[in-house]
């Protein structure tokens, strides 16, 4: 059973900085893409970033520059360096995994909370 645990949601001030780790379990780590998706109260759930294995890397444009995604393979985790932090980016921030195949294999965490409030 695929299992994704994130951890290090919370609060912080415009212009801060968070770590997001989430650690992957009953999955060949390096046979998936991994990254986050948010979703902000009443909008659509959007891409953060995503990284594969042999170190590629994809984000969303309102993050760019600003948000570093990486991964520990020996620790079966990714993880999510968010600085200069916005009040927009305040949502749910789910960890994610697809099979690098592409075929129709999706595995989502149950998300944590990021607020950034004054």
């Amino acid at each position: 059973q695929v299992q994704l645990e994130e951890s290090g949601g919370g609060v912080v001030q415009p212009g801060g900085s968070l770590r997001l780790s989430c650690e992957a379990s009953g999955l060949i780590f390096a046979r998936y893409v991994v990254g986050w998706y948010r979703q902000p109260a009443g909008k659509e759930r959007e891409l953060v970033a995503t990284t594969t294995d042999g170190g590629g890397t994809n984000y969303g444009d309102s993050v760019k520059g600003r948000f570093t995604i990486s991964r520990d393979h020996a620790k079966h985790t990714v993880y999510l360096q968010m600085n200069s932090l916005k009040v927009e980016d305040t949502a749910v921030y789910y960890c994610y995994a697809m099979h690098i195949s592409g075929r129709d294999e999706h595995h989502w965490g149950q998300g944590t909370q990021v607020t950034v409030s004054s």
